[in-house]
């Protein structure tokens, strides 16, 4: 894609990623600007690929950040306004119906960012998903609980990832947790308890078509490693398997019932035991914990980037085309550490093609044209991990401050 007409993107963050996507814009011509948490002041952002930076307490606090991106938008046509991260989702809405620019809206991304939203839209349109109830209504609450048997699981409607879940094993244990949220509980949802292998699809949506999906298996679901402890374990799928041929076509029909339009998106499924593969969650975002780089090593797409590619062409009226994909298969690894800097050189495998450089860390991605190779380096990675570097930390109900 050459340069064309002067485009302006306003990227929110909260959290430091996304500098593949600040990067891309720039090389494609945009003018960037960056409105991030204060807290991210010192963080390596590509300076040469941002062309100005504000930073705020909290971009979360309406009316101040629309005041503030209002503010800006005096002397500054802003054409697209994007969120690098999850909890700058619906932000990014409310500034896109403010200013009235193009993008989904503050409707349409509760289907991305409410799990209770994105639950009910999903069932209205046959797929499935477990049986649940919005902390509402108690009379609800109870028939819910007399007839779906527990274990339950409470969930924030908005929190990302497993942040702020908790497993409920009777009504008891219940109604003492809704005292203590009091009234916030409506903010919450019950839903079944269903064990079985967590997977997820990663992809890009151009003009609501989905032109990108990789498969993914988790290793053990997300919500056990946040609440047990544990290694943080994904890898590619056969795309040709009846299991991610059920799953992109799940996908499909999901992101069309949300409405989803362009841009990226992180979908979770899980594999009950009675063999109905069942939607759990989605994200109009890139997926968090270094998946991307995963999805890159075994395809050599890079969703940040192409995300930045779909915003501009659409921008500039042109039509996004997607390059070509590898079809390799990524294994990813990465557990807190005790070590303030593990040392991953002895993972020496000419399949590791990357390291995680984070403090109390460790991480690895494997790449290979064999599935069976990346299992069975995974299967010997985990058991090192775990002999070497585990640490275990207390689950987070809320991100930190």
């Amino acid at each position: 894609m050459s340069e064309g007409k002067p485009v302006t993107i306003l990227c929110l963050a909260s959290y430091y990623k996304g500098t593949a996507f600040l990067l891309k814009a720039k090389e494609l011509g945009c003018r960037v600007i960056l409105v991030a948490k204060e807290t991210l002041s010192d963080e390596a952002w590509p300076d040469e690929s941002i062309d100005e930076r504000f930073f705020m307490p909290d971009l979360t606090r309406r009316p101040d950040i629309i005041y503030a991106v209002s503010y800006l938008a005096r002397g500054r046509q802003i054409d697209r306004i994007v969120p690098l991260d999850d909890y700058d989702v619906e932000t990014a809405a409310s500034l896109r119906e403010h200013l009235r620019l193009a993008g989904i809206g503050e409707t349409r991304v509760r289907h991305f960012r409410d799990k209770l939203a994105m639950r009910m839209q999903a069932s209205r349109a046959g797929i499935a998903v477990p049986a649940f109830v919005p902390i509402i209504n108690y009379d609800r609450i109870r028939e819910f609980m007399d007839r779906v048997p527990p274990p339950w699981v409470l969930k924030p409607r908005s929190e990302a990832g497993a942040m702020g879940i908790k497993k409920i094993h009777d009504s008891e244990q219940l109604w003492r947790r809704l005292d203590q949220l009091g009234d916030e509980q409506s903010f919450f949802l019950l839903e079944q308890y269903i064990p079985g292998d967590v997977c997820h699809v990663d992809g890009i949506v151009s003009e609501k078509e989905v032109v990108f999906a990789v498969a993914h298996r988790y290793g053990a679901p997300p919500m056990n490693v946040a609440h047990e402890g544990g290694v943080f374990v994904t890898r590619t799928l056969p795309p040709k398997s009846d299991e991610a041929q059920e799953m992109f076509a799940l996908n499909k029909r999901l992101m069309k019932a949300l409405g989803m339009v362009r841009g990226a998106n992180h979908t979770e499924f899980i594999r009950g035991q009675d063999g109905t593969l069942y939607f759990l969650e989605t994200a109009a975002r890139v997926g968090g914990a270094n998946i991307d780089r995963a999805v890159e090593a075994a395809t050599g797409i890079n969703l940040w980037e192409e995300w930045a590619r779909i915003e501009v062409a659409h921008a500039r009226g042109e039509r996004y085309e997607l390059p070509p994909a590898r079809t390799d298969y990524a294994g990813l690894l990465v557990c807190l550490a005790q070590q303030e800097w593990p040392d991953l050189a002895q993972f020496d495998d000419p399949e590791v093609v990357w390291r995680l450089r984070k403090k109390q860390h460790a991480g690895v991605i494997v790449v290979s044209e064999d599935p069976e190779r990346i299992k069975r380096l995974l299967d010997n990675y985990t058991t090192r991990f775990v002999h070497n570097f585990l640490a275990v930390a207390p689950p987070l109900d809320k991100p930190p401050a």
